[in-house]
Formats: structure tokens, C-alpha cells, sequence
């Protein structure tokens, strides 16, 4: 490894991949998405931002992915459509950026011969756990458009490596958390309606559990399989062996910020039932047995940590809205 493509890397993991990546040495080409406002996403705030290559394009372009491809030996594959609500509303959309997206990279991949192609999954393939802590032999299930297509990616990427000898490698992190994520998910949306004064808080299920790990343990995983030698051909995923109920993290979250809330639940934020993911929980044991990947955090220090992160950047946040 020495010559890095990341996919998404404007993106929430992305950026924090990045700029682990540029700490460590590595030369790193942050792959964003075109807009005309030319905005790099989180990498606009980055200090590290300098150190890298940053090209715009379109995961769903292959010329463009192509491009940005050249001269790399390695790519992590972190651009997709992420949010599973909109996942309800525009499933083609999906489709194409999440699985033709992913073939873009695996097929680029195969034709400059790179030799570390990491791709990015969920742990949301798993759909409900049939058995806890969940290991890579779980069944996978799509319970929504958007778990569907990622495991439509990851099986096509999977046989990229039975069919043409690709260097393929699947991460699977279970729910991730920290700076800069998106207010679509859990946490941002607790955090950002606490911090705009609210006292009653808006949201769907809270009886689901979950797995959650701060996105720098997150971004280290990541770059311990990609340089681990055992891993091509294989899921590996990313967790901490624990898990929380929805309803017991928001109690977490209030007492942090020493607030007392009330919780409402809103129909419009509640997954249809079957498609209603209701229990995570991680074996994160081949990740530890294979490489040296050992988490730095816990959940009180993670959401410690952000919470003064999003008190400090409230103005990339609109709490008043439900964002799907």
C-alpha cells in the first residue's frame, strides 16, 4: 500500500478514513462527489485536506472512476447511498449507486490490476440477528431497498474475486457514530434536537438495539484489514460486541447533557415492520484475531467526544426537520 483512492471520502467514514490514510503516510487521492458549487464535502474542514489529491466525480460515471483510479494499488470503495428511509421513496436510485457503483470500482479495479480492493458493506445485510453476537457466517437478509442492494454489491463483488482472481476484501462495520454524521441517523438526531432546546424529542422505533462503534475505531478497522495479507476473498466485520436498545441511548445521550426530555414518538420516522431491523450485535472476533485492530473508545467517551463536537457545529445541522 502506498498509493490510496477513496471513494466517498467527503462522506462521514470517508473523511475520517482520509485523513487517518494521510496521517499514516500514505498517498491518498479523496475521491468526492461533482457539484457545482465545487464543495468537497467534510473535507472542506479538514486540516488535512492540503496533503491529499482531491478529484471530483460520480461513482455512477465508470469514465470518471476510471480516471481516478490510475496510478493507485490500493482503493477503499466508501460512496453509496447510505440513508435507508429515502431507500423507500427511490429504490432505483440505490440500484444504481450502490450496486453499478460498486462495479465501476471492481471493474476499474480489475483493469489497472490493483492489488488491495476494500469494499464497503453494512451491517444492515444481516437484517434482524437469527443468533447473537452476529459473525460473518450470518444469513443475510434485505429487509429494506437499501440493505438489498448492498448485498447485491458485495455478492457481485465477491465474484469479482471468484471469477477473476481480484484482490477483493469486504468490510462489514456494524452502526457507526461520531463528528460529522449525518443528522439522518440516531445519534445526530438526539444530539441536534437536545442542543436546539427541544424537550420533547422526535422518534421512531426505540426498542431496536444496535452496536456502536466511534468512527475513528471504525477508520482503523478499515485500515487494518486493507493492510492485513488473510483477508482477500472474505467478509470481515467491524463492531464492538455489544449492543444498546434505542430507548437506553437516548436516556445515555440526556443525562450526558445533564437535560431531562420526553420522547414523541412520529410516525414518519417508524420503518415499515418487516422491514424494521430489531436487534445488532457484533462478533468482532476474526477482525481481532486477524490483525491488530483494538478500539480506543468507549460508548461514554465516544458520545462525549461527539456531542462537543456538534455543540461546536450546530450550523450543519437543521434539528427542525426530519431528514430521510
Amino acid at each position: 500500500m502506498k498509493n490510496i483512492l477513496i471513494t466517498g471520502a467527503g462522506g462521514f467514514i470517508g473523511s475520517h478514513l482520509a485523513e487517518l490514510c494521510v496521517r499514516k503516510g500514505y498517498n491518498v487521492k479523496a475521491f468526492v462527489h461533482y457539484n457545482s458549487a465545487n464543495s468537497w464535502g467534510w473535507l472542506d474542514q479538514s486540516p488535512q485536506k492540503k496533503d491529499m489529491e482531491i478529484v471530483a466525480g460520480d461513482i455512477r460515471d465508470y469514465d470518471s472512476v476510471t480516471s481516478a483510479l490510475k496510478a493507485c494499488d490500493t482503493v477503499f470503495h466508501l460512496a453509496a447511498l447510505i440513508g435507508i428511509p429515502y431507500s423507500y421513496v427511490s429504490p432505483l436510485a440505490y440500484v444504481r449507486t450502490n450496486v453499478e457503483g460498486t462495479y465501476n470500482v471492481i471493474q476499474a479495479s480489475r483493469h489497472f490490476q490493483i492489488g488491495n480492493t476494500v469494499i464497503t458493506s453494512t451491517s444492515e445485510t444481516y437484517g434482524t440477528a437469527q443468533y447473537v453476537p452476529i459473525d460473518e457466517e450470518h444469513p443475510i437478509v434485505g429487509q429494506s431497498p437499501y440493505s438489498a442492494t448492498k448485498i447485491g454489491a458485495d455478492q457481485l463483488a465477491l465474484s469479482y474475486y471468484r471469477s477473476f482472481d481480484l484482490p477483493i476484501k469486504i468490510v462489514r462495520p456494524f452502526n457507526t457514530y461520531g463528528p460529522r454524521q449525518s443528522s439522518r441517523a440516531i445519534i445526530p438526531t438526539i444530539i441536534t434536537q437536545i442542543l436546539s432546546g427541544q424537550r420533547r424529542i422526535k422518534l421512531g422505533n426505540l426498542l431496536p438495539t444496535r452496536d456502536l462503534t466511534y468512527v475513528k475505531d471504525t477508520a482503523n478497522g478499515f485500515l487494518e484489514i486493507a493492510i492485513s495479507g488473510k483477508l482477500f476473498g472474505e467478509i470481515t466485520n467491524i463492531g464492538m460486541n455489544e449492543e444498546i436498545a434505542i430507548a437506553d441511548l437516548i436516556k445515555l445521550i440526556a443525562e450526558t447533557m445533564n437535560r431531562k426530555v420526553e420522547v414523541v414518538k412520529e410516525d414518519a420516522r417508524v420503518r415499515p415492520d418487516n422491514s424494521e431491523v430489531d436487534r445488532l450485535c457484533c462478533d468482532n472476533s476474526k477482525l481481532k484475531k486477524l490483525t491488530d485492530w483494538v478500539p480506543q473508545y468507549d460508548l461514554n467517551t465516544g458520545i462525549a467526544e461527539t456531542i462537543a463536537w456538534m455543540r461546536e457545529n450546530t450550523q450543519y445541522y437543521k434539528p427542525e426537520q426530519y431528514n430521510i
